[in-house]
């Protein structure tokens, strides 16, 4: 597929053939062009007596001067067809044209786009000066036939190009959307992972509660005087504690171990709140908050720690 020839390029060339028809004093300057098996004027100059109007067609045989610049692959001249044999019934005797310059026009590939010529009625020595002419204008229009073929090459490229951004596009949207749903989902295994694992927790919180703590609570009654039974008894309960402080339950178990003023002002520590707000919350003095504060600290170990206790509260929450 060859691109097409732009309006501007043919206003271009319509102004080429008008100058070639006043420089060469010729009735017709033409640019034709070739479709096999038909050549057919593309532009005819503006010129008086010009027989030639765009769009005539002819059916390239022996008999067409521009089917010799073709066959030839080069210039063809024809002084006076009258007094050539081999021209002298060509089909442009019909207009009395004896008198023809031509040369080939090709596509940048080589392939044939058809002919630049210039016809008359007689044989003209102007126009067989200005041969060198014609053929520099052949060339300049070779010359938009290489742009026009270059324009259309980078417009494909372009085009391709944008083709291919889409489709990456397109297959960056896909996949975001696989990863979508793929987190999705693990979202919801991991949900259910936690909530499976927070269950257990509870479970197993229920079962030290429920069957180990009441036996340990026994065992200390008759453990009275047993120094050494104490110690084991005390070694087992912090064990407990220590296990149980993994699990979900741990902010809970720790709470227990709170008054319910303590687990009021825990709450409100994690909500960032200050001794102040907490104080102005509970009409309570600043130093009875900053009391419950340090009660607080001690039984979670804290004192002497460095540790911030909302900072603890949070990560244990």
């Amino acid at each position: 597929m060859k691109p097409a020839i732009s309006q501007e390029t043919i206003a271009k060339w319509q102004r080429i053939v008008n100058l070639i028809a006043r420089v060469a004093n010729v009735p017709a300057s033409l640019v034709m062009r070739t479709h096999e098996p038909h050549h057919s004027v593309f532009v005819s100059s503006f010129s008086d007596g010009n027989p030639y109007t765009p769009g005539c067609r002819f059916t390239l045989n022996e008999k067409l001067y521009c089917y010799g610049v073709l066959r030839n692959d080069g210039e063809l001249t024809v002084e006076d067809a009258t007094c050539d044999p081999e021209w002298v019934d060509n089909d442009d005797m019909e207009h009395g044209m004896r008198f023809y310059i031509g040369y080939p026009l090709k596509w940048p590939d080589g392939s044939v786009f058809g002919t630049i010529c210039v016809l008359d009625t007689r044989r003209n020595r102007r126009a067989l000066l200005f041969r060198e002419g014609l053929q520099e204008f052949a060339r300049v229009i070779e010359a938009d036939l290489e742009l026009l073929t270059e324009i259309d090459r980078r417009a494909a490229l372009e085009a391709e190009l944008q083709a291919t951004l889409d489709q990456l596009e397109q297959r960056v949207a896909n996949r975001t959307a696989d990863l979508e749903d793929a987190n999705a989902a693990l979202r919801v295994l991991l949900s259910s992972v936690e909530t499976s694992r927070e269950e257990y927790d509870d479970k197993i919180l229920r079962q030290i509660k429920g069957l180990v703590l009441p036996h340990l609570a026994k065992l200390r009654g008759r453990l009275d005087g047993d120094p050494a039974g104490q110690a084991y008894l005390e070694l087992a309960e912090e064990s407990l504690k220590s296990i149980t402080s993994e699990m979900r339950g741990q902010l809970a178990t720790i709470f227990e171990a709170l008054t319910p003023t303590e687990q009021e002002i825990a709450q409100m520590i994690m909500r960032g709140q200050t001794t102040k707000d907490i104080a102005r919350t509970l009409c309570r003095e600043p130093s009875t908050i900053e009391f419950h504060r340090n009660n607080i600290r001690a039984k979670l170990g804290l004192k002497r720690s460095g540790r911030n206790l909302r900072s603890l509260l949070l990560s244990i929450q």
